[in-house]
């Protein structure tokens, strides 16, 4: 399997080259040559596999230059950390369980070390890494660039720290995360990891970071000091690919729960703001996993859903800081991909970028628009709806979800309003409630005036009846090791003082 560049034709990479590259030369984003395909007895075969072995199976498609004991090696080692047995558990919620009908499996993808839908990707991305080092002979140090909205920050420090032969350096937006995602990246230990908070919201920070990637004279300054970029966020294909397994992890769960016959079809319904776990599933989709619709759900910062509705993509919008931090995003990165495979032409995706980068906004045509029309719905959920799905889906199933969890439930309900459509649903549940404790006590109506965000750990502790994940209770007096904070335009600046020293912080 080759990796081609989203816009021009470059000389085709393996999956080793493109994971140490992660940005493609041109500025372009990584995709393969072909889409693999996945025959209805292959899933079969995935049900009651443990989720390492499903990873590993699915890697096989994609990374054809890793070994089949490189990849499970990689899963299992990746996959150890999680706190439950099943690594991706699926909740079934149903309204009678007498009578279980039209149910939502909601897919816990947040059992990882950083209790984020992140840790899937982020735990096998370094082991991923380290032996795509070996197989390329690249001697260079790898400095990981990572513009966070909340969840990717963390998890990918938790991934990198102290690797050999890597650094690994974060942008978040200052004031833009909830509490404790911040206090998760600030307190963040490893000889190897620098935390900066940016004066902006994620796009700046995003923006800046790809900046620095297509900017020749850096990278030169920086291979001239024996280090070399790449990048953590889903821009990188090796963060990218093991988000497809859990799709089908998923779907095997809820065929092996007996609510789910093999080949029954389902629909996917993820928050997303970069678009790339809901490209996951896409990929998922193409490959014969068998999905009827893709539900694309926004908060207010809803630039994905005007995009799937009429066509344009226009980020010239106010920006709105939300109860779901991780979707407060109007830069949507992983949207090129999408328009790659569907429109098939790279002068026409490089068009669509420069646009969206010189007037912040492109159209696509009526063929590709109605092409996504069928795989694709797209709506956002308020910030009082937001809440308010919280505290419904508490009141009805005594079932816990973070503001991310709970806009993908609202867009569902507004899916199924609009359409009449009761296909099983597979919701993808992005974050513990546990990190977004304000927000959720919030919404169940509790006075938390006074109480600071670890304190609320308790309570709502004692109101889910569900244990403080354990890496949470310790950020109790864990002490802060990051207090960087700079502007957009010394991000530069910042990379290039932290490639020259080994051990900033």
């Amino acid at each position: 399997m080759k990796y081609i560049s989203t816009r021009s034709k470059i000389k085709p990479v393996n999956s080793a080259e493109a994971i140490l590259q992660g940005l493609a030369p041109d500025g372009g984003l990584f995709v393969p040559e072909s889409i693999p395909k996945m025959k209805l007895e292959e899933i079969g075969k995935l049900v009651g596999l443990p989720y390492a072995k499903c990873a590993g199976i699915i890697l096989q498609k994609f990374l054809t230059d890793y070994t089949e004991d490189e990849l499970f090696e990689c899963a299992e080692l990746a996959y150890n950390w999680f706190d439950v047995s099943a690594k991706v558990p699926l909740s079934i919620l149903v309204n009678d369980p007498k009578n279980p009908k039209f149910p939502i499996g909601v897919a816990e993808l947040w059992h990882g070390p950083t209790y984020a839908f992140k840790d899937l990707a982020l735990q096998i991305l370094p082991r991923l890494m380290t032996y795509a080092l070996r197989k390329t002979g690249e001697t260079k140090e790898i400095l990981i660039l990572v513009a966070t909205s909340g969840d990717t920050g963390k998890a990918a420090l938790a991934g990198f720290a102290d690797v050999p032969q890597t650094k690994i350096m974060v942008f978040y937006p200052n004031g833009g995360v909830s509490k404790i995602q911040r206090l998760q990246m600030v307190t963040q230990v490893g000889d190897n990891v620098n935390v900066t908070a940016v004066n902006g919201n994620f796009d700046d920070a995003q923006t800046g970071v790809k900046k620095i990637f297509s900017d020749e004279k850096i990278r030169e300054q920086l291979a001239a000091a024996n280090i070399k970029l790449s990048s953590a966020n889903s821009i990188n294909w090796g963060r990218l690919v093991p988000q497809i397994a859990y799709y089908f992890s998923s779907y095997a769960e809820f065929v092996k729960s007996n609510q789910l016959k093999l080949g029954d079809v389902v629909n996917i319904v993820v928050p997303t703001g970069n678009f790339g776990n809901i490209l996951a599933a896409y990929y998922a989709k193409r490959m014969g996993l068998p999905v009827k619709r893709l539900i694309c759900a926004s908060n207010v910062n809803n630039v994905l859903t005007e995009f799937f509705r009429t066509g344009v993509y226009n980020r010239n919008r106010e920006f709105h800081k939300t109860i779901s931090p991780s979707m407060d995003i109007l830069i949507s990165s992983n949207l090129e991909r999408l328009l790659y495979h569907e429109a098939g032409h790279t002068d026409q995706i490089k068009r669509f970028m420069t646009q969206l980068n010189t007037t912040g906004k492109y159209k696509i045509d009526t063929p590709l628009k109605k092409k996504l029309d069928k795989i694709f719905y797209a709506d956002f959920a308020t910030e009082e709806e937001t809440a308010n799905m919280i505290k419904e889906v508490f009141g009805h199933f005594k079932y816990i979800v973070d503001p991310h969890t709970a806009v993908a439930l609202k867009v569902l309900s507004n899916y199924r309003r609009d359409t009449r459509d009761m296909t099983p649903i597979i919701i993808a549940s992005t974050a513990s409630a546990f990190k977004f404790t304000s927000s959720v006590l919030t919404a169940l109506g509790e006075n938390i005036d006074g109480i600071d965000d670890l304190k609320q750990l308790d309570k709502l502790e004692i109101i889910a009846k569900k244990r403080i994940p354990k890496n949470l209770a310790k950020l109790n007096g864990a002490k802060i090791l990051h207090e960087d904070v700079c502007e957009k335009e010394e991000m530069t600046d910042r990379v290039l003082t932290f490639a020259a020293n080994k051990n900033e912080n």
